[in-house]
């Protein structure tokens, strides 16, 4: 049996390790349009920061892939799947033939129309290269302002800030971290921020990047203007669609999979960053994890459904712990939302509830109760008569 996976991130590196695990016969391989072997994207924080070394970024030494049999194709891109004959086609027009596909080439950043996002100086961060460009120019520029205030960019703010320079955070949103937070503990968090030598500038939207050939500066749609020489776009990413759309694959927002992640064409399945599950364009590593783990065990023909994945994150940001799980601002009625909090400790803790059952938490500062609070919303556990006594440092949450 030939499995070809496209794309040597997370998804598909780990579906490749799952694969080889279950079945040594298999032959397995990579192809990727990087130059690089597999690196978790969030080292390359750490890498920015002067945390990391080079030599450290990726997740197995090169030997691993040639113990374990994974024959990895790097810069080399698939140009179109052709279904029908089970073959890939890469860019010098050979034809490679394939007995099962997984689709896994994740996403990309979005760049939104900005006037003079394209001049010198202006990067996003997802790649070992982006990560590179930004270490060079932040030498002679060290003024940088990030534009957006969600994980990427609070993180890559920190991280230019571990380098010495001078970080702005601006984001169009009136709080910090719209998706993971609500507006109080957002507040709370921007006084963290600052405190660590990062301004943040709320409810800004950005008009253009100054600048004539290299950036100098922003613009926003108020007519304030701000001065950088680095600038970061942090606005998200979009799913990588123009290699499923080319070969037939059915899209939308992301490349279309059913409970099984297989696609719309028979013996092509897609996990990760680039796929869409009943609505839902995850994009978080929890679900790319285990998308690869259910892709890798039906390719085998184990037949097992995905259900999607619990909104989840758990971070570390500009030294705050932090988990966001489930709903943590519901829409409609019916939601009970309780909290606590030390702002001047950098605490914050909120569970949203429904019908007694916890569907979201926040929790801000602090690790402890983490893994129980995580379970609780992850199994909708009803805890109703502990709710007043939830957020005691000494609460044992195995009574949940």
């Amino acid at each position: 049996m030939k499995i070809i996976i496209i794309g040597n991130g997370l998804a598909g590196t780990l579906a490749a390790k799952a694969l080889r695990e279950d079945d040594k016969q298999a032959e397995i391989e990579i192809y990727a349009e990087e130059k690089y072997l597999y690196y978790p994207r969030p080292n390359l924080i750490e890498f920015v920061s002067g945390h990391l070394p080079h030599d450290r970024l990726f997740a197995f030494p090169e030997r691993w892939y040639g113990q374990q049999r994974i024959d990895v194709r790097l810069a080399t891109p698939v140009r179109r799947i052709l279904p029908d004959a089970r073959q890939i086609e890469i860019l010098d027009d050979r034809r490679i033939a394939y007995d099962t596909l997984l689709l896994a080439n994740g996403a990309s950043s979005f760049i939104p129309p900005i006037r003079g996002a394209d001049r010198k100086g202006v990067f996003s961060l997802r790649t070992l290269d982006n990560a590179l460009d930004i270490l060079d120019r932040l030498k002679d520029h060290p003024r940088a302002a990030v534009i957006g205030g969600g994980l990427l960019g609070l993180e890559v703010g920190r991280a230019l800030r571990s380098r010495g320079a001078e970080v702005e955070v601006v984001e169009v949103f009136p709080y910090l971290l719209p998706r993971q937070l609500d507006p109080r503990g957002g507040a709370i968090l921007k006084t963290e921020m600052e405190k660590s030598g990062i301004r943040v500038r709320l409810g800004v939207a950005t008009e253009e990047i100054l600048g004539d050939q290299e950036a100098r500066g922003i613009r926003f749609k108020n007519g304030e203007e701000i001065a950088a020489g680095t600038v970061i776009i942090a606005a998200g990413v979009r799913p990588n669609l123009k290699l499923a759309q080319a070969s037939g694959l059915p899209t939308d927002r992301g490349v279309l999979v059913n409970e099984y992640l297989e696609t719309g064409k028979a013996g092509i399945y897609a996990a990760g960053d680039g796929i869409q599950f009943k609505g839902f364009v995850y994009g978080i590593i929890p679900a790319s994890f285990e998308q690869a783990r259910i892709a890798a065990a039906n390719i085998l023909g184990r037949k097992i459904k995905y259900e999607g994945t619990v909104l989840s994150n758990t971070l570390k940001v500009a030294g705050i712990h932090l988990t966001s799980i489930g709903q943590v601002n519901p829409d409609g009625s019916g939601f009970e939302e309780l909290r606590f909090e030390r702002p001047e400790e950098g605490i914050y803790k909120k569970v949203v509830l429904k019908d007694g059952a916890a569907v979201g938490a926040i929790w801000m500062g602090t690790k402890n109760g983490v893994n129980g609070i995580t379970r609780a919303v992850t199994q909708k556990a009803n805890i109703e008569k502990w709710k007043n006594d939830l957020f005691a440092e000494t609460f044992d949450f195995s009574l949940l």
